[in-house]
């Protein structure tokens, strides 16, 4: 898996905006203006995913790939390093996995905004 087939499955994901905000080598993936992912272009390909906590924990443990969040929040963020140990059905599970998080935690006018946009009832589509 390489940086553009990440970009490619984040860009699937409704309402989704892509931008470097923070500098070259970050891209960025926002549901609403809110984050989902984070991509490092440098260097060693990683991405910054959005994690409940106690599965966070265990795919730390599960995978030498995946440490908490680097300059993220550790409880609630994992960095997945792509070294090629992790299959890539399982990134983009944990790519759903933070979106929805993030879906999930947008302010009722937000998420109506959202439906608004799609032209139907979003939350039945993260079932």
């Amino acid at each position: 898996m390489n940086a553009e087939q990440i970009r490619e499955y984040c860009l699937s994901k409704k309402a989704v905006t892509e931008e470097f905000p923070f500098d070259e080598v970050t891209l960025v993936f926002k549901v609403m203006d809110r984050i989902f992912a984070l991509v490092s272009l440098d260097e060693e390909l990683s991405v910054n995913l959005k994690c409940k906590p106690d599965r966070a924990l265990d795919l730390r443990e599960r995978f030498p790939a995946v440490s908490p969040g680097y300059h993220m929040n550790k409880k609630h963020w994992n960095t997945i390093v792509i070294d090629g140990t992790m299959k890539w059905g399982l990134v983009k599970e944990l790519i759903d996995h933070s979106y929805e998080i993030v879906v999930q935690g947008l302010s009722r006018r937000s998420r109506e905004e959202l439906r608004m946009q799609q032209g139907k009832n979003f939350d039945n589509d993260l079932v």
